[in-house]
């Protein structure tokens, strides 16, 4: 699919703008403007009133004003680095002009002594006199009109002007083609808005302060194209992956109904329903992908369990994948008893595999010896070859791409993908992320998960803490205590979690504490953690890395300390850790005063409720979707426009449009189609264009 011939001029070189030499078009690339069209969606984020005034008398300093004045004397500076001065007159008002480090001929040539000039700029009162250092703008009086009344004010980067931004961005839009309308017509008339050639000028052209507003008909407009755009790819993903015709695994049901009859206790509702869609996804012959979302301790292992026995009495095999060893091992913790109970065979691949050991597991693989494998992303490697891959289940999404979701489902030819997140999603976080999948939901606790008891404590009570802590552990209990993040140095998170490890082994006793961070070696972890589970060891001094998928029943106390230097989602993941066992249990959040208001407002939230999705809500509100899966890694779109927060409903309605769209014109081949065309180049969502002629 080749690139429209009506957008080539917005995709030519920077440099063909005019005032953009090679230098700025290297400083314009750090605002991620690369060709002329990205300008026009560089838009600007406040202005300034650069309305005439007849002097200066008529405002109240300090502010920005506008005046014609008569240029009077000018004085040098005396001594190297005082300041250059031009006195000047308008109409009932003398004051000066102020400039460091500039060069006298310059100046002459542009105040010259006697003639009129607009002035705009900041004015200050010093000493009594008027002054306005550096003006923004000195024209003669019949440029006046390049000045705009209400001037934008452009984001900058180093080396870049606003002079710069503004004649680039007008010489952009100057090459703006008449592009065929891609919104649908009544979606445009309902919602009042403009064209979006219209849309881009208005939103460069802000006549008031008013016209920044994200609910204004342009920047609305804008905002939306965005989010179409992003939904339409994630559309044509879901729909390429779909196109990859899945294969039809049918479950008999008898693995199952061995496993549910020796549980001791009974599915809840929410369970069984994504037990169910899951069974259908999978029996269906287009390829399953879809999301299991649910709260810390929902019960997400077994549903996830239950799939992979769909896949295994279809005879096939499934696979279960986490980000860590650790994580891994602990799914197969959870999993080796009920596997035993269906008579299923489970095995472990993790990078640790070597020589004859692994060569034996890849052979066993291979022949459907190994009906389920436990592993981390060793499983995505070359020479792991399954006999009949039906069902790939991967943990903890937000650590995996898109990109990877379908090499996993490459395994297996035609394999159906079920990723699981123990984090609550926010609904508009799901929407720009996982606009490609089916979503189930887990949103009730099982019988018998007590709710766990929070308090927050002032790290001044440390003693009456350990005192506690001594009692509880007398009593047979069990506890974590997490240590704070220092800085970002793993040296210094060691260097705290090993000072507490020192003073909580001093006061509790030889033995009883045990100690885990991110500077150990594996084996040493992975030991000192299984001396916790065993329960040889009462108190587990950590630093986050029990923040996923530990699981030890007895542990009833979690003491964070700090806590006010944790994010929400972590909180409530540690916080996760305890509550699983028959024990009443409690979390106690340390922190250090005073409390900044955004840390007072994260543990009062986490105080107050235990439900996931109340916390990523408040969470999102609180951080941004950014910070909220580490934008780095997390795919997230990067929306110059569009407010993914503060604009929920606008996507939600860009998702149905863009479904809607698809399925009437799956190749976007009519009339609305090409328009739409237009708009993924335009918003480099090419990636949608090759997914669409692959297809």
């Amino acid at each position: 699919m080749s690139r429209p011939e009506l957008l080539f001029p917005l995709f030519a070189d920077l440099e063909t703008l005019e005032g953009v030499g090679p230098k700025s078009a290297k400083a314009l690339a750090a605002l991620g403007v690369e060709k002329p069209k990205d300008l026009l969606l560089l838009l600007p984020h406040s202005g300034i009133d650069r309305a005439r005034k007849p002097s200066v008398r008529d405002v109240v300093p300090p502010t920005t004003v506008t005046v014609e004045v008569v240029v009077g004397a000018h004085f040098p500076p005396r001594s190297k680095g005082r300041p250059y001065r031009v006195m000047v007159q308008d109409s009932a008002l003398e004051f000066q002009l102020v400039f460091f480090h500039a060069r006298g001929d310059y100046l002459q040539n542009l105040l010259p002594t006697g003639q009129k000039r607009l002035v705009s700029g900041r004015v200050e009162v010093f000493d009594g006199i008027a002054q306005m250092v550096h003006p923004d703008h000195v024209l003669r009086v019949e440029d006046a009109a390049e000045l705009p009344e209400f001037e934008p004010v452009y984001p900058l980067t180093a080396g870049v002007t606003q002079k710069l931004v503004a004649k680039a961005a007008a010489g952009a839009m100057a090459r703006m083609p008449d592009l065929p309308e891609w919104v649908d017509a009544g979606q445009k008339a309902k919602a009042g808005w403009p064209d979006w050639a219209d849309a881009i000028r208005a939103a460069h052209k802000p006549q008031s302060n008013a016209d920044f507003a994200e609910t204004t008909p342009a920047r609305q407009r804008l905002a939306y194209d965005e989010f179409f755009a992003h939904q339409l790819t994630l559309s044509l993903a879901r729909a390429s992956l779909r196109r990859g015709t899945g294969r039809e695994s049918r479950g008999t049901g008898a693995l199952q109904r061995m496993v549910l009859a020796a549980l001791p206790y009974q599915l809840t509702a929410a369970q069984t329903r994504a037990v169910a869609e899951i069974s259908a996804d999978m029996a269906a012959p287009s390829r399953m992908n879809r999301l299991l979302q649910g709260d810390v301790g929902s019960g997400k292992t077994l549903v996830a369990f239950m799939a992979l026995l769909v896949a295994v009495e279809a005879g096939g095999q499934g696979v279960m994948m986490a980000p860590t060893e650790i994580l891994a091992r602990q799914h197969l913790a959870g999993l080796v008893d009920l596997a035993a109970l269906a008579g299923v065979r489970l095995e472990l691949l993790t990078g640790r595999d070597k020589g004859a050991e692994r060569g034996r597991k890849l052979a066993d693989l291979a022949e459907g010896r190994i009906q389920i494998l436990v592993g981390t992303h060793a499983v995505f490697q070359k020479d792991v070859v399954f006999q009949d891959l039906r069902l790939a289940i991967v943990d903890e999404q937000h650590r995996f791409g898109v990109a990877q979701r379908m090499e996993l489902g490459a395994k297996g030819q035609s394999a159906d993908v079920l990723v699981m997140t123990a984090t609550p999603i926010p609904r508009s976080l799901a929407l720009a992320s996982y606009g490609d999948m089916d979503v189930s939901v887990l949103d009730e606790k099982p019988p018998g998960r007590k709710p766990v008891q929070t308090a927050l404590v002032s790290t001044t009570r440390m003693d009456e803490v350990v005192e506690k802590l001594r009692h509880a552990v007398g009593e047979g209990r069990q506890a974590y205590w997490v240590c704070p993040l220092v800085e970002d140095s793993e040296v210094l998170d060691y260097a705290s979690a090993e000072a507490r490890f020192q003073h909580l082994r001093a006061a509790l006793g030889e033995g009883v504490v045990a100690l885990v961070h991110g500077q150990m070696p594996a084996s040493e972890k992975d030991a000192a953690m299984a001396g916790f589970v065993a329960g040889q060891s009462k108190v587990l001094v950590a630093t986050t890395v029990i923040e996923v998928g530990v699981n030890v029943p007895n542990a009833s106390i979690m003491v964070i300390e700090r806590a006010e230097t944790f994010g929400l989602a972590q909180l409530h993941q540690l916080r996760g850790r305890v509550g699983r066992g028959s024990a009443h249990s409690t979390c106690l959040l340390m922190y250090q005063a005073p409390l900044s208001e955004g840390g007072e407002r994260r543990l009062k939230v986490l105080r107050d409720t235990e439900d996931g999705f109340r916390i990523a809500e408040e969470d999102l509100a609180m951080r941004g979707a950014g910070d909220l899966i580490g934008t780095a890694q997390s795919g997230l779109p990067r929306f110059r426009v569009a407010d993914m927060e503060r604009q929920t409903a606008l996507m939600a309605v860009a998702q149905s449009d863009a479904r809607k769209l698809l399925h009437d014109d799956p190749g976007l081949t009519s009339d609305r189609g090409k328009a739409v065309r237009n708009l993924l180049w335009l918003l480099d969502q090419d990636r949608a264009i090759r997914l669409i002629s692959v297809g």
